[in-house]
């Protein structure tokens, strides 16, 4: 156990990617499995009154409401390689932790952490990361994006939206960009949203249905799912006459008891996702 490695806590399994790199030494291409690692140190902010969870499905402190400082874990993201799937090695970040990147500065909005690293591939030496982070002085959540030219050292560019647990994927049919997301409705319940990019860098515009930007809402009534959805991972199905997307999701509900969920467009439109009944685990 290293005691100055980011992820002597515990880690969180993200993205995996196949491809090779002159980088890393190897006859053919590899898995890439981008992750979070956790170590045991905390950092306090103001809470501002909120109650939402913060941080890290597995490693987070509720806030009080009453109590005027929070306490979240660090989390930096990592990599890991293997040739087979099964046994795998970590491959050490620029960041003296081992590390890919480290956290912004005390002034910048991923001060706090970084988590739930997503990783698509554009094109030859264009890799983008997707992440979220915590921004303790607005209070809310955000998405950035870091680039790369070979997948493991990364100039981070910014925040481009507001949420958590992104997970981006290209349009097969025009080459442009996904996003689907964990936020909040206006209701205050945890749900997931759309956004769509040209280039996967700016101009990243939420998804509506009218005025309402959510696309999986929480259930109704006693539904397993009826206390929040989110964590989303979006797929694009093959097929040109039967063009679909399927969104699966984390649902919270009946007594804080989670599964997972599954919710398919209405053909290629992916403002309209219909929750497939009968199947959560």
């Amino acid at each position: 156990k290293d005691w100055w490695a980011f992820d002597t806590a515990s880690v969180r399994p993200g993205e995996v990617v196949i491809m090779s790199s002159s980088k890393v030494r190897a006859n053919s291409s590899v898995y890439w499995m981008y992750y979070t690692g956790y170590t045991t140190e905390t950092v306090e902010f103001e809470s501002q009154g909120s109650t939402f969870g913060f941080g890290n499905p597995e490693r987070f402190h509720l806030c009080d409401e009453n109590v005027e400082k929070s306490v979240v874990y660090r989390s930096l993201p990592g990599l890991a390689i293997s040739q087979d799937g099964r046994h795998w090695a970590r491959i050490e970040g620029e960041h003296h932790s081992g590390a890919l990147f480290d956290v912004g500065s005390d002034k910048d909005w991923d001060f706090l952490y970084i988590s739930s690293p997503h990783v698509v591939f554009h094109g030859s030496g264009d890799l983008r990361m997707y992440y979220h982070s915590f921004d303790a002085k607005t209070g809310e959540f955000g998405i950035g994006i870091a680039r790369s030219r070979e997948g493991i050292k990364w100039v981070k560019l910014g925040k481009i939206l507001g949420g958590r647990y992104p997970c981006v994927t290209r349009n097969k049919r025009d080459g442009s960009y996904v996003m689907a997301y964990e936020g909040v409705d206006r209701d205050g319940k945890v749900s997931i949203g759309l956004a769509v990019s040209k280039d996967g860098l700016n101009d990243w515009k939420r998804v509506e249905d009218g005025d309402e930007a959510v696309v999986v809402a929480v259930g109704e009534g006693e539904a397993w799912d009826n206390e929040g959805v989110g964590c989303p991972y979006l797929v694009e199905m093959d097929g040109d006459s039967d063009h679909q997307w399927r969104l699966y999701y984390r649902g919270v509900g009946n007594g804080g008891r989670t599964g997972i969920g599954l919710a398919v467009s209405e053909g290629s439109e992916i403002t309209r996702f219909t929750k497939q009944t009968g199947i959560h685990f």
